[in-house]
């Protein structure tokens, strides 16, 4: 049985997969648009919920995206485990190294993999540090700045 909410839902994703949308409140005013009569905090909780992240391009810009994941595993679940397990995120070249908790890099890793995010080329996993390919200095970069918005999410959404 559909409800109300699993149409807004997908009408989120919807819209994200088709526009460049930034902020909240564009997304508000794009459901109306559609039809759905939403406030801000009813498409914070849905983007939450469906775990969509701001990913930021090479060109500094960001825009939220919808993670192309694998399985079934529940989207804000998988967002919060991973950002919970990271300590710090930097940039080498075309390398990101994130630091985790001890024992959690492999985890890290396996849910870094899973979002299929754009720029991840491959990842590598020791005990306490994930090495994660980008395709060049700029995409590695915005990875970081995508890495680090999702260790914030998680971070929020844990202390609610």
């Amino acid at each position: 049985m559909r409800t109300a909410k699993n149409d807004r839902q997908e009408m989120i994703i919807k819209l994200v997969k088709e526009h460049e949308i930034s902020t909240q409140d564009e997304l508000t005013s794009l459901m109306k648009k559609n039809g759905f009569a939403v406030t801000q905090a009813t498409c914070s909780r849905d983007i939450k919920e469906l775990g969509i992240i701001k990913v930021t391009l090479p060109n500094g810009v960001s825009k939220y995206a919808v993670l192309d994941r694998t399985g079934d595993i529940a989207p804000g679940r998988l967002l919060n485990v991973f950002a919970n397990s990271l300590i710090s995120c930097k940039s080498a070249m075309n390398m990101v190294v994130i630091k985790t908790l001890p024992g959690m890099a492999q985890a890290a890793a396996s849910a870094l993999d899973s979002m299929h995010l754009q720029y991840v080329v491959g990842t590598i996993a020791g005990d306490d540090t994930v090495f994660v390919a980008a395709p060049g200095v700029k995409e590695a970069e915005a990875l970081v700045s995508t890495i680090d918005d999702m260790m914030r999410a998680g971070i929020s959404s844990s202390e609610e």
